[in-house]
């Protein structure tokens, strides 16, 4: 009887012990909203001596699709002179 007492004692202190790490962990996941400092906003800001290396969306978009439309006709063209022959 004393052996059945000490297993339900452990089951429940293991039980209870898991949930409060569950909550411990959940708690110092969450994380509390922190003002960055001066240094972390100095880091943030934009950097004028970067902004030449800066990439260019539009002209980036403009080659892919010139490329790709480059390719397609490479392709067709391969295939109609491949057909002649």
């Amino acid at each position: 009887m004393a052996f059945l007492l000490n297993k339900t004692n452990l089951l429940t202190h293991s039980l209870l012990s898991n949930s409060q790490t569950e909550n411990a962990h959940a708690l110092s996941r969450r994380g509390f909203h922190v003002e960055p400092g001066p240094r972390e906003k100095a880091l943030l800001a934009p950097d004028p001596a970067l902004s030449r290396f800066k990439s260019y969306k539009k002209s980036v978009k403009r080659l892919k699709r010139l490329s790709d439309v480059l390719t397609i006709v490479v392709a067709a063209g391969m295939l109609y002179f491949s057909k002649k022959n």
